[in-house]
This record gives C-alpha cells, sequence and structure tokens, in this order.
C-alpha cells in the first residue's frame, strides 16, 4: 500500500524480517487478530524488534515464515494490557497492520518510517542525562475511527528536546520519526531486578501549529545529528 494512502494523522511504514512465529490476539465480528514481532534494521547496523499486529485475512494472501523480509504498512496502535508481575495496566504499542507484501531481497525504502498529528495529553518531561545529552519525553494523543484515541510515548533528542519541553498540554503537533525498542531494568520491593522492553517513537523531527491563529503556518525544528 502506497505511503499516501494512509491515515494522514497516523501512518507506518516498517521493513523488516518476521522474528517470531504468530501468536493469536483477538477476534473482532468473526476476524480473527494475529501478532508477531519484525526485526528492523537501524542504520548503526543494530535492529529492533517491534511487535506487529495483522489480520489473518492479510496472512491469507500470501505464504509468510520467520525470516522473511517484509514491508508492512499501517498505523501505530495502543492498548491497555493488565501486567500480573506489576498488578497494574501498562500501555503497549503496536504496528496495526493494513497491508504486507514479502520482499526478494533489500529494496530503497525507509526501513522505518512514522507520522502521527496529534495533541499532547500530558505534560512534556524534559532533563538531561549524565553525560550532558538532553533528552524529552511526550505523550500524544492521536484520534481515530469511532470517537477513539491512541496514546502513543515519543522521544526526542538534543535540539527537538528543548523545543518539545516549551510544549503545552493541547498544543497539536506533528511528528516525523521511527518506532523503537529499548531495554530497561526495573527494581521491584523485593530487590529484584525484572529486565522489560520499552516501545516509543524516536523523533527526527517536529511541526506546530498554532490553534489561536490557523494562519501562522507552521514552525518546525530539526534534531541536530542523525538518530540512531
Amino acid at each position: 500500500m502506497p505511503q499516501e494512502n494512509l491515515p494522514l494523522n497516523n501512518s507506518a511504514s516498517i521493513v523488516g524480517r518476521i522474528a517470531s512465529g504468530f501468536t493469536f490476539s483477538h477476534e473482532v465480528y468473526g476476524e480473527g487478530f494475529f501478532t508477531f514481532f519484525a526485526e528492523v534494521l537501524r542504520l548503526s547496523e543494530t535492529s529492533d524488534i517491534l511487535p506487529v499486529t495483522i489480520s489473518e485475512r492479510l496472512l491469507e494472501a500470501d505464504h509468510f515464515e520467520e525470516g522473511t523480509l517484509v514491508h508492512i504498512t499501517g498505523q501505530i496502535r495502543s492498548y491497555n494490557n493488565y501486567v500480573e508481575v506489576d498488578k497494574k495496566n501498562k500501555l503497549v504499542l503496536t504496528v496495526f497492520a493494513r497491508d504486507i507484501e514479502s520482499l526478494e531481497n533489500d529494496v530503497n525504502l525507509n526501513p522505518n518510517e512514522i507520522i502521527l498529528n496529534g495533541f499532547i495529553c500530558k505534560a512534556p518531561v524534559y532533563r538531561t542525562t549524565p553525560f550532558g545529552r538532553e533528552i524529552a519525553d511526550l505523550l500524544l494523543a492521536v484520534n481515530r475511527s469511532y470517537n477513539k484515541s491512541d496514546y502513543i510515548p515519543c522521544i526526542a533528542w538534543g535540539r527537538n528536546a528543548r523545543f518539545a519541553g516549551r510544549l503545552k498540554i493541547g498544543d497539536r503537533i506533528c511528528i516525523y520519526g521511527r518506532m523503537q525498542s529499548r531495554g530497561y531494568q526495573k527494581k521491584k520491593d523485593d530487590g529484584q531486578i525484572l529486565e522489560k522492553i520499552a516501545y516509543e517513537v524516536s523523533i527526527a523531527k517536529i511541526e506546530t501549529e498554532s490553534q489561536e491563529d490557523p494562519s501562522s503556518g507552521s514552525a518546525s525544528v530539526m534534531e541536530e545529528a542523525q538518530q540512531e
């Protein structure tokens, strides 16, 4: 599916290899949906292992197996999942596939391209690392059909982080970036260390639009360096 045919406020395009089997997830109006993981290379030759949700209808169109190189287009979706270990709901992200095609070999496509247009729904958190790197965490509410919204965590770096740190709840922004997986450790009350994985959108470019004066156009700020 061409990128231009995707919803304007939420589009995802990834190229990677199927890295797991297909697991049944849920059923909607008689249509089954499955989940799997795709390994998507970064420019640094490391990779992100990203969760994908796909309809059985799309899987029937071709023979997909572990190791197959595929191009997936769709949207970023979020849902709440109850985690028994933590005894609370966790926001989970997935690439919701609207189309999938197998590729014979590497093609000249951006392997990980995300475009989101939504509203800041939580005050951005700006911080610096012990090494002086600037980071800002955002939570973006992106509308979809039937009065639903996806809540998508995003992370900005450098100049983008400084710019994002000044944003306010309710600001409408458009971001361009990639979806990434990030491992981290969490310490439980009993001292046990848990290995966890977070999924988020790493921002390469931000555009904002003034709601008070639509004629004011947009302002954008580009990251200082290529994100890895």
